[in-house]
């Protein structure tokens, strides 16, 4: 998205703390359930009862309002999504009185499809990877001369997704980790930024799609292969250079899991709670039954549910 040249790459607390300002008139302060696991205490952040069904709309409406305050955005905004983010960019437009183009690749799953193609915007399908989506999209946007919204490679979209954070603290403030999934990077850099020194962000990856794995071990964002019954979320082929830089100011653990693991925990969720979640919402809950968080009392985040699953 077109905006001034930042004085750095990373999202900070104090952007975050203007998105939770820029928020509140449009987003859902979605509520945090603590209980009870295996004999552990747990919270879950609910944010899969977001508006659109997901913790994107948080990102879409801070650099949506954003953008108007600083005079890029008018009336049009055109972006790339594997379903998540496109359905948040509609959502925000509509409720900011613009208009979207939403691109997504021809795999996308159906039931995003489905609530994209009735979200108001325009819908593309193109290309069989999110990347063939994201060119087409961005040479539309150049084409158009309108901005073009990142999934997660903006500054303002890391720093809305950090509000999930500063409802965390403010709901579970005994909590000492904040656990998310990782896709490209821009919600648990948006949690690193806002979370405090005593609570760490843990980011959990499927072990077919390792973009901050691998960036981290190469000391930059690098292609990645993308292979996991939760791709569709967390299929970003390379972390974001801006959330990758986040996490180099705000440092966060990270976790993998497979995909066994990760379906079980869905269907454990719904099982034990009635929490019908997609498969990237249970990876948080995969690495914590697995022992693969270190915390006494971890939140939990459950990031989204746009999927049409049945349980086992």
């Amino acid at each position: 998205m077109t905006s001034p040249e930042p004085t750095t790459a990373a999202a900070t607390r104090a952007d975050v703390d203007r998105a939770v300002l820029r928020l509140a008139p449009y987003a859902r302060r979605t509520p945090t359930l603590t209980t009870v696991i295996d004999g552990h205490v747990v919270s879950l952040k609910l944010e899969h009862l977001q508006l659109t069904g997901a913790f994107k709309l948080r990102g879409a409406l801070n650099a949506l309002v954003a953008g108007q305050e600083r005079g890029t955005v008018t009336d049009r905004v055109v972006t790339a999504s594997g379903g998540n983010h496109g359905l948040a960019v509609a959502t925000a437009a509509r409720l900011l009185g613009l208009n979207a183009a939403v691109y997504v690749p021809e795999t996308t799953p159906e039931a995003k499809a489905r609530r994209l193609a009735n979200s108001g915007a325009e819908l593309v399908r193109i290309g069989e990877h999110y990347a063939v989506a994201a060119a087409a999209a961005r040479e539309r946007a150049e084409r158009d001369n309108c901005p073009y919204l990142h999934a997660y490679d903006d500054p303002d979209v890391v720093a809305g997704q950090g509000t999930i954070g500063v409802e965390v603290l403010g709901d579970v403030p005994e909590c000492d980790a904040i656990v998310a999934a990782v896709g490209g990077g821009g919600l648990i850099a948006g949690i690193s930024a806002a979370a405090s020194p005593k609570r760490r962000a843990i980011g959990v990856e499927p072990q077919g799609c390792q973009s901050l794995h691998a960036a981290l071990a190469a000391g930059e964002p690098v292609d990645t292969p993308v292979d996991s019954v939760a791709s569709s979320a967390l299929g970003a082929a390379r972390i974001g250079a801006v959330p990758l830089a986040t996490l180099g100011a705000h440092p966060a653990a990270t976790a993998l899991v497979s995909d066994a693991e990760i379906v079980s925990a869905r269907d454990r969720l719904w099982e034990e709670f009635r929490l019908a979640v997609e498969p990237a919402a249970a990876a948080p809950l995969a690495a914590w039954l697995a022992g693969r968080v270190s915390a006494e009392h971890p939140c939990l985040v459950l990031c989204g549910a746009n999927a049409d699953w049945i349980p086992a």
